[in-house]
């Protein structure tokens, strides 16, 4: 018979092993197989005007990603960084497609879109359900 010590510890080995090989090999921080995002450099390139439209983030959606410029534009502060970084990713290779999203994606590398990511990520958020309404 087996020991259900024994029996304990495989299914936990087993579940940290498991985990562990959802981790990117590379350090990355996402699901989207980014590298890590680093905040400060994702703020500075929130600022830098995109050659395809002239627009920077920050025209676009604001500061701290909380003040689109027009209401049918996201809030982005605040938002899970996976999300952000899955969303450029899809612009940038065109499965997902906005007549200005997807040119300004279209120069960003890996690195650039796991900062911006990072940075509106850790701006605060003013995003908002549907909770209660009904």
């Amino acid at each position: 018979m087996i020991n259900s010590k024994y029996l304990l510890f495989a299914c936990v080995f087993s579940a940290a092993a498991a985990l562990a090989a959802c981790q990117p090999a590379d350090g990355g921080s996402s699901s989207a197989g980014l590298p890590k995002g680093r905040i400060d450099a994702g703020e500075l390139q929130a600022a830098v005007k995109g050659e395809a439209t002239g627009q920077s983030c920050i025209d676009c959606h604001g500061p701290d990603g909380n003040q689109p410029l027009d209401p049918t534009y996201p809030k982005l502060g605040g938002q899970y960084e996976d999300y952000l970084g899955h969303a450029l990713q899809q612009y940038r290779s065109g499965a997902r497609d906005h007549s200005l999203m997807s040119n300004q994606a279209q120069g960003l590398s890996d690195q650039q879109i796991a900062d911006l990511a990072a940075f509106f990520a850790s701006q605060p958020s003013e995003l908002s359900d549907l909770s209660g309404v009904y």
